[in-house]
């Protein structure tokens, strides 16, 4: 750790980790209830655990953002954080927004708007707390005088990722105009803003563990940018098919949703291309197996699968059914969750006691389980979305007869989701094992006494 206030990334993280074992608690939940009989029908059903499943996501995914722009930022910037005060004061809004959130799920106060449930008042503070993290990031770095085009990619992201998130504060009675707002923030998140934040942690890692060239990946990062804007943006048509808008957003959807893929292809050859100049010279193998999996398990996830699904006349067939959690699971791990676990992987080190920077056992072991077991949930929610499409869409069968039919295949995602929930029980557990140090010490010394830094 060069900078002391990085140590506020450490809180983040542990945050992060706590509401992904929650997470994943409520999601295996969600998918024993296809098997019945369900006990905790009248207490916790479908409904509402699926609710805080997909909440959890977006919440432990953005707290793991915030926890690692906090690392990345100093480190780029060679300065200390503008306030530590500021992002703690942060993480306890967030926490409280959080925790109160999941409390309403549960006595079904929300909004009923998909990914965006939260009540008003958690709307206020989810905006308070982003202008706080915006806020203390900018003054960072124009306290340094030193800018980076990773750091303003990632700023670019993160600050997108703010300003789309207001139409989600708007209430609309019209149900056509409410899914397309909705989309406006969901999917230019997903699928455009936090593909930046993504790209600037990716090209932070590769500069960071393959030593490769500044100005050679700064100049991928201008392509991803590119291409996310060309196809991002005008990608969201694909979510507007068959919610009651004019039928020129067919062409539109499909020719760009098609064109969104390319980005992503991008990003994997920019990766596998600065690991190629360089090998695999740091000692760090663990982070850059998080790094190199998250370009690639992206291209499987939100690029090969995404493409198999987008066009108009594939996607009035599967669109709303299981084939749509198969992209979606894969694409959100691979795109979100394993970027974040990367830059924990790589920053733990350097914040924990007795922590070999190469990794150890238990943290190889949760990579391959974790990437074992989505792999199979993706075939599991794939082999299961085919036959519903087929008995459901084509051949007619009821909603409930077709579920029974296909029921067998969630023995097989409860099976892989059990192996991932082993994978990823093994990192949290790997995270918390050892005590944390924040100890400033310089590159390639080894740990110092702590050195006083005044921080505001």
């Amino acid at each position: 750790m060069r900078y002391r206030s990085q140590a506020v990334a450490y809180w983040y993280f542990a945050v992060a980790m706590v509401l992904f074992g929650l997470q994943l608690v409520f999601g295996l939940l969600s998918a024993a209830k296809y098997l019945g009989p369900d006990p905790l029908l009248n207490i916790l059903p479908f409904d509402v655990t699926k609710v805080i499943h997909t909440n959890l996501l977006i919440v432990w995914v953005l707290t793991g953002f915030m926890g690692a722009t906090y690392w990345m930022v100093p480190d780029e910037s060679r300065t200390e954080l503008y306030s530590t005060k500021l992002a703690y004061i942060q993480l306890g809004l967030w926490v409280v927004m959080g925790v109160t959130a999941v409390i309403g799920y549960l006595f079904r106060y929300g909004t009923g708007n998909k990914l965006l449930e939260q009540p008003l008042p958690h709307k206020i503070v989810i905006v308070i707390v982003m202008l706080m993290f915006l806020y203390n990031v900018i003054m960072t770095i124009r306290r340094s005088g030193r800018f980076t085009t990773t750091e303003g990619v990632l700023l670019l992201g993160v600050a997108g990722a703010a300003v789309l998130y207001l139409p989600a504060l708007l209430h609309y009675e019209n149900y056509t105009v409410s899914i397309i707002y909705r989309w406006w923030t969901i999917h230019l998140w997903v699928e455009g803003v936090w593909e930046m934040i993504q790209g600037g942690f990716l090209a932070y890692l590769l500069i960071r563990l393959s030593g490769a060239d500044r100005e050679v990946l700064e100049k991928w990062l201008y392509v991803i940018v590119g291409l996310v804007f060309i196809a991002g943006i005008l990608g969201t048509a694909h979510h507007y098919y068959w919610v009651g808008v004019p039928q020129y957003w067919l062409p539109i959807g499909g020719f760009f949703s098609a064109l969104e893929p390319v980005a992503l292809v991008g990003m994997a050859m920019y990766a596998y291309s600065a690991i190629r100049r360089s090998g695999l010279a740091h000692p760090n193998t663990l982070a850059l197996h998080w790094t190199i999996g998250s370009a690639l398990f992206t291209l499987f996830g939100a690029g090969l699968l995404g493409l198999a699904h987008t066009w108009p006349s594939v996607n009035k067939w599967t669109h709303g059914t299981l084939v749509t959690a198969m992209h979606g699971h894969a694409a959100f791990y691979g795109a979100y969750a394993m970027i974040v676990l990367a830059m924990i992987t790589f920053a733990l080190p350097s914040m924990t006691h007795d922590r070999r920077e190469q990794g150890s056992a238990v943290g190889y072991w949760s990579f391959w389980l974790q990437l074992a077991g989505m792999f199979g949930m993706t075939l599991s929610f794939a082999t299961a979305g085919i036959g519903q499409v087929y008995l459901e869409r084509i051949l007619g069968l009821g909603y409930l007869d077709t579920q029974l039919k296909i029921q067998v295949h969630f023995l097989m995602l409860i099976a892989t989701a059990t192996l991932f929930s082993i994978g990823v029980g093994l990192f949290i557990w790997d995270f918390f094992r050892t005590r944390p140090r924040f100890e400033i010490v310089a590159e390639g010394a080894p740990p110092a006494a702590p050195a006083r830094v005044a921080v505001t």
